[in-house]
């Protein structure tokens, strides 16, 4: 029950806000690693999966909000490897009319069709979920399980994100990721080449993603934060993000998701439009999935009557 060793393709990025910059861009197609199992959501449940085998548990269970790519990915890694999974979603509010909320979830649908069992939980329950009072609650209710906490990320996933760079991938100069719970720039930065220099840029607002990273990384002074692009926090966006988004798309027929990648390829053009970047640097941007937030996120600008991403 292990995930296949893979390295994703690399493609070049020309796109016309840059074309005249002295620095090149290269973007790591992660999202094409599996199609459901997307990005770095394939690293992170790949020695999960493994230790999860190893410790003979047949029963899967994490967290997750009602969009999380995370939980598409857990159900759809269940599903194939025929292992019961249990989403904790937040939002207890979402069992009042479930079969509405399938119909009108794409990520929950996803899941229940994948054969995860979900589990609604209060908001304010849910921010205990680390405890163990509530673990013991959950294991009190669902009986033995493996535990993957929250967007995946533990030693086993940062192992996994670790294998996200190659050998070849030694030629670029700055590796760029985007940053959630912290597993996969945590796994880049265990990997990097004495060289190289890793940004990350949070989708989410706050300072306590450098503790976090902390907690997993081996070297200290080879990356940094940039908080600039998060746009309001976790999936909040704007219309000049959708507007770049479906513009970089058309121009370079690659997709982006508005919660991750998409504020992450934003603030990599404007830092080489800004001359951030000296000349001459080879950048590496990660794209790391999470393509399947878009319709879900598409459902809420049409309620909103406002752009949508193509």
């Amino acid at each position: 029950m292990r995930l296949e060793n893979k390295n994703s393709r690399i493609q070049q990025i020309h796109f016309s806000e840059i074309e005249n910059r002295e620095v090149s861009l290269f973007i790591k197609r992660e999202d094409e690693l599996h199609p459901f199992i997307s990005g770095n959501k394939y690293r992170k449940l790949k020695y999960n999966l493994a230790e999860a085998a190893k410790q003979q548990k047949s029963t899967l269970l994490t967290f997750g909000g009602a969009y999380s790519n995370h939980i598409a990915a857990t159900a759809a890694a269940g599903f194939s490897y025929n292992i019961k999974t249990i989403g904790i979603i937040r939002g207890d509010e979402l069992a009042n009319n479930l079969d509405e909320i399938l119909q009108n979830n794409p990520t929950l649908k996803f899941a229940s069709e994948h054969n995860m069992q979900l589990e609604f939980v209060s908001r304010s329950d849910y921010r205990n979920k680390t405890t163990p009072e509530f673990i013991a609650g959950l294991k009190e209710k669902f009986g033995d399980f493996y535990l993957v906490p929250e967007g995946g990320t533990n030693n086993f996933a940062v192992k996994g994100c670790e294998e996200i760079l190659s050998e070849e991938d030694a030629k670029y100069d700055v590796i760029c990721c985007s940053v959630g719970t912290g597993g996969t720039i945590s796994g880049i930065i265990n990997s990097l080449k004495n060289h190289q220099q890793t940004i990350g840029f949070p989708a989410l607002k706050g300072d306590f993603l450098q503790h976090e990273i902390n907690k997993y990384i081996l070297k200290k002074d080879n990356w940094s934060l940039n908080s600039n692009y998060h746009f309001g926090g976790y999936a909040k966006v704007s219309e000049e993000l959708i507007i770049f988004i479906n513009k970089f798309k058309s121009e370079t027929k690659i997709p982006l998701d508005p919660v991750y990648t998409g504020k992450m390829m934003f603030g990599i053009v404007d830092l080489i439009k800004r001359d951030f970047f000296k000349n001459g640097t080879k950048i590496l941007a990660i794209h790391t999935g999470g393509l399947q937030g878009i319709e879900g996120m598409n459902l809420l600008l049409r309620k909103k009557n406002s752009l949508q991403i193509v």
